[in-house]
């Protein structure tokens, strides 16, 4: 029997692919925090008319990215030091758990595997100073280490932290004086999965946060 609730699968919306690009470009830094968003420019842009230009940032308004002033228009979201601090520790707590799963688990040398060719990733985008690649492969690194859990729904919370992470990562990128700093920290993680150490693990996965928070809070 039919459900009167579910309707026909509709292909993607104008507005739903302007949305998508709009939060690709917030979150790998091509619209960095604070930005003014001008409709004209952004409707000759993407060749449509301000209606589904509209619909899409009213989208990216309600999922916190866009922020709304009264007669000057609409902005990308500041990461104030509180955001940054409540993004962390949420990850944290996620990460943590995902963590210590991996590390007990049977498949860990596998994920460990899997962590290591980020890391490879990370230090060849390094050497090429390609820092987007950089900050995609840190991205990836975190997204293995959960998916690696097993966690449908640690998974779930993960993705729900993607934007706001994907924006710290880019702003991130500018705070490293020598980004083999950074490399480091997330082939030391790496190697603990593999010996199964979750103590270890947890403890330089907190320092890694920590650190990445202390670098993007410095001087606000």
């Amino acid at each position: 029997m039919p459900l009167a609730e579910i309707e026909p699968v509709s292909r993607e919306s104008t507005a739903a692919i302007i949305a998508r690009q709009l939060r690709e470009a917030i979150m790998n830094g091509s619209l960095p925090p604070g930005t003014q968003l001008a409709e004209t420019e952004l409707a000759a842009q993407f060749q449509v008319s301000r209606g589904p230009l509209r619909e899409a940032m009213q989208r990216l308004v309600s999922e916190g990215l866009l922020r709304s002033e009264r007669h000057r228009g609409l902005f990308v979201i500041d990461l104030e030091p509180e955001d940054v601090h409540d993004i962390y520790s949420a990850r944290m707590a996620i990460e943590r758990q995902a963590l210590i799963r991996v590390a007990q688990g049977a498949d860990r040398e596998a994920v460990a595997d899997a962590l290591d060719e980020t890391v490879r990733e990370m230090a060849a985008a390094t050497a090429a100073k390609d820092w987007a690649a950089v900050s995609e492969a840190d991205t990836r690194f975190h997204e293995v280490l959960v998916a690696g859990s097993g966690s449908k729904r640690l998974q779930r919370m993960s993705r729900t932290l993607l934007v706001e992470t994907r924006m710290c990562l880019s702003a991130l990128r500018l705070k490293y004086n020598d980004d083999e700093e950074r490399v480091t920290e997330h082939e030391q993680i790496a190697e603990a999965v593999r010996r199964g150490d979750a103590k270890k693990a947890a403890a330089l996965l907190e320092d890694h946060m920590d650190d990445a928070v202390r670098r993007l809070t410095a001087g606000t």
